[in-house]
């Protein structure tokens, strides 16, 4: 059975900070979103449209430089199975992805607004990876909350080396979470086992 290496610690304050700081900075994004691109008219709105999108790009861009010298599974009590930890990476990657085509499909569009570029190939291409890579955030993310409060549940160890508050004693004993938590180590061993018999 495949293993990540044990690591029973917290988050630093940093990256709790990078973390928490963004969600706050993501849900303002998603409030304060413009509905219509004729809405750039105003100058304005434009220029705050470009800080923002070049403050987010920047801060995505220095949470992952920092975030990703660590483990995906920090806090956990037990071993996690490789293709666990294989899984919960891919998410992370492919959320960070996205989080960084938002702010840069966005800077697009408004560089092709001020240019003139109101319609046409070019900003229909813009706009559609705009909110694809919004729409696909929004997915991850609640695939990543799912999985937090899954971890919650469980009581092992992830939730309190990044969530300050409802933090858990200690594993759960509850039968069904017990139960449902060894189909899930299984499933993963498994997983594991088939993967590394595909690159043998």
């Amino acid at each position: 059975m495949m293993y990540e290496q044990r690591i029973n610690r917290s988050h630093t304050f940093l990256g709790k900070t990078f973390h928490w700081f963004f969600i706050i900075l993501y849900a303002y994004g998603i409030f304060k979103q413009i509905d219509d691109i004729s809405q750039l008219e105003d100058k304005g709105l434009l220029v705050f449209e470009v800080a923002f999108a070049s403050v987010f790009l920047l801060i995505v861009i220095l949470r992952y430089s920092y975030m990703r010298r660590f483990g995906t599974f920090i806090g956990a009590h037990e071993p996690v199975p490789m293709a666990h930890k294989f899984l919960a990476r891919s998410i992370h990657v492919s959320m960070y992805a996205c989080l960084v085509l938002l702010p840069l499909s966005g800077l697009v569009i408004a560089g092709l607004f001020s240019l003139g570029i109101v319609e046409g190939q070019m900003q229909n291409i813009a706009l559609l990876v705009h909110e694809f890579s919004a729409d696909f955030s929004y997915l991850l993310i609640v695939l990543h909350i799912m999985a937090a409060l899954w971890s919650r549940i469980k009581g092992d160890g992830v939730w309190a080396s990044m969530v300050p508050v409802f933090k858990e004693g200690g594993p759960s004993t509850n039968e069904t979470v017990v139960r449902l938590s060894r189909m899930e180590r299984h499933v993963f061993e498994r997983a594991g086992e088939i993967l590394s018999l595909t690159k043998e």
